[in-house]
Formats: structure tokens, C-alpha cells, sequence
């Protein structure tokens, strides 16, 4: 019986996960791994690997002689080593499109969120003020300009929910060509051009060598004085000091984070008590139905390569198969 090791969760329960390997034929043993020896230790004569967190690195492939695949709880893959699986023909797969309506809407909360001042206004009136002007000036959604920093599914979904609020909706996404930007997203050249024409822009990029630390003092202050970030993507896009700095000279007026290079957000973050900065505890993501669909479609990867040598969602094509 092939054997899966679930490297780390944060569920109340595994009956899903459970039920769908053991339909299967396969025997799965769940831990908390966070570091590469707990993962070498507790994945010891595994064939897949199922994570949330977990660092999947050369070290882990390497020391799993065993280890067929490993598939991601998650779109994002920045904890697994890409090249050191392939280099090992080990497959990595994860869910792309589990909650792609979740995360969209979220980023659209988010700045309209901002936009009228709903969590300002609420805190003024707990503290005991009641005025429509109490924490400053609001501008029409109608007369600003929308950027999107990557137009893949999440980012086609807000370009959808927020053309009718916005002027003009524009996007940044070097990985597609013309055809693949709906009609009513303006295409601009690069992501200095985006901030540059954006009055608030949302993230919707990977976290790739590529985009780590992008959206960084430079980039910000290219935007109008008094405009907006969102970030429901990853952390370690954005720079905190930088957006802190940006925050602090008026650059930029507020932001929405869902995500943080550190989570969850230390104690002594400047963040948690700025005033200018909603915070949500990355869960864009989540819906019950998101969650099942999420944690179905990844243990899924791992039965559909036992049975059929491939699994459903490839980042990675790898060339190790089920061993008898």
C-alpha cells in the first residue's frame, strides 16, 4: 500500500483527506513539519508528499529516494523547491483554482473598503465620533483608475467585479498576449508604467525570484499622492518598510493586506496599530466551499498519479512513477 505523508495543516479535522486516500488504497500519515529534517524524517519511505507550508527543498528530494510527487494545499508553490524536483523527476502539482471568485472578491473589499473609509468610520465611531468627514476626505471610485498587477485568473476576476466601479480598469502581465486581456482591461507595458497610471492597485502576481520584493520604494513613489494598495497575493512582494515609508509621506493613502512577508503579523509591527491599513489574517482564500474544493483538489493530485502516473494540476513534470 503506497503511503502519503500530510506535512503540515492547520484543519480541525483530515476526514477529507482521509476518506479520499484510503478510497484509493493509500495509507496516509499526517504531521507538523516545518523545517527540511522533520520533513525527511516523518516523509521516510513516502511516495507523495501533501503540504500547506512545509519546505519542500534539494535536501527533502534528495533524501526521498521514494518521493513520486508532491502536491501543494495552494495555487502558490514558493515553498517548494521547483528545480531540485525536476532535477529528481519528482512532480509537483498544486490547486490553481480552487477559490478564485474567494480571493477576487476579497481584493475588491478590500479597496472599496478604503476607497469609503468603512473601517475608518467605524473605529471613529466606536471612539465616540459621529461625522461624515471625521477621517477625511473620500474621492468618487468612478473618477480613479484601477491597476492590476498580474492578469491570471484572480486578476481577470477583479478586472470583472470592478469595471462598473471604476473608470478605467489597467493591467500588467508580461506572460500574456494581447488576446488574453478582456476588452474593457487596458493594457500597459510594465509594472512602472501600472503604478505610474494607477490611482489604487491590486496584486495578483506568483511569488516568483522574479516578483519578490517588486512592489518596492521605487515603484511606489511613482504613484499619485493619496493613492491605494491591495495585496491578496503574497508577502514578500511588497516591501513593508518601503510601503510603511509610502504610507507615512502621503503616497499612498491606505492599504489592504491579506498577506504579510511574516505570519502571522509580529506583535511589534508598526502595521497593526497604523491607521491607514486594513488587515485580514490571508484569508482571501476562504469559503467552506473553497476550503473543500482546495483540499480536495490536491489530495486528488496524488491519487490520480498512483493510479494514472499524473496528476490533475502539473507545475512540475516528473518522470518517477508509483514503485511497486
Amino acid at each position: 500500500m503506497p503511503r502519503v505523508l500530510l506535512s503540515d495543516h492547520e484543519y480541525p479535522d483530515l476526514e477529507l483527506e482521509r476518506k479520499l486516500f484510503a478510497g484509493a488504497g493509500i495509507e496516509m500519515v499526517a504531521a507538523q513539519c516545518k523545517t527540511e529534517a522533520q520533513v525527511i524524517e516523518a516523509a521516510a519511505g513516502c511516495a507523495g508528499i501533501l503540504l500547506q507550508y512545509a519546505p519542500i527543498t534539494e535536501g527533502v528530494v534528495a533524501a526521498l529516494p521514494k518521493l513520486g510527487i508532491v502536491s501543494r494545499i495552494g495555487a502558490g508553490v514558493d515553498t517548494v523547491d521547483l528545480d531540485a524536483c525536476a532535477r529528481h523527476g519528482v512532480w509537483v502539482a498544486n490547486s490553481p483554482d480552487y477559490g478564485v471568485g474567494e480571493v477576487a472578491t476579497h481584493a475588491v473589499a478590500l479597496a472599496l473598503a478604503l476607497l469609503r473609509n468603512i473601517v475608518a468610520y467605524d473605529r471613529d465611531i466606536r471612539a465616540g465620533r459621529w461625522h461624515y468627514l471625521s477621517p477625511g476626505p473620500l474621492r468618487r471610485a468612478s473618477e480613479l483608475t484601477l491597476g492590476i498587477l498580474g492578469l491570471g485568473r484572480i486578476g481577470k476576476r477583479v478586472a470583472h467585479l470592478a469595471r462598473n466601479s471604476f473608470k478605467r480598469v489597467i493591467a500588467c502581465d508580461p506572460y500574456l498576449i494581447d488576446g488574453d486581456f478582456p476588452a474593457y482591461v487596458e493594457r500597459v507595458s510594465d509594472a512602472a508604467a501600472l503604478f505610474t497610471a494607477s490611482d489604487l492597485v491590486s496584486i495578483h502576481t506568483p511569488l516568483t525570484g522574479e516578483t519578490r520584493g517588486l512592489v518596492n520604494g521605487a515603484l511606489l513613489q511613482r504613484m499619485r499622492p493619496g493613492s491605494w494598495l491591495i495585496n491578496t497575493a503574497r508577502g514578500a512582494i511588497v516591501s513593508t518598510d518601503d510601503l510603511l515609508g509610502a504610507l507615512d509621506s502621503g503616497i499612498l493613502a491606505g492599504a489592504g493586506l491579506d498577506v504579510l512577508p511574516v505570519e502571522p503579523v509580529p506583535p511589534d509591527s508598526r502595521l497593526l496599530g497604523h491607521p491607514k491599513v486594513i488587515l485580514t489574517p490571508h484569508a482571501a482564500f476562504f469559503s467552506v466551499q473553497a476550503e473543500v474544493e482546495l483540499r480536495r483538489k490536491a489530495a486528488q493530485n496524488i491519487v490520480s498519479w498512483v493510479e494514472r502516473g499524473r496528476p490533475d494540476y502539473v507545475v512540475v513534470v516528473g518522470s518517477r512513477h508509483m514503485q511497486g
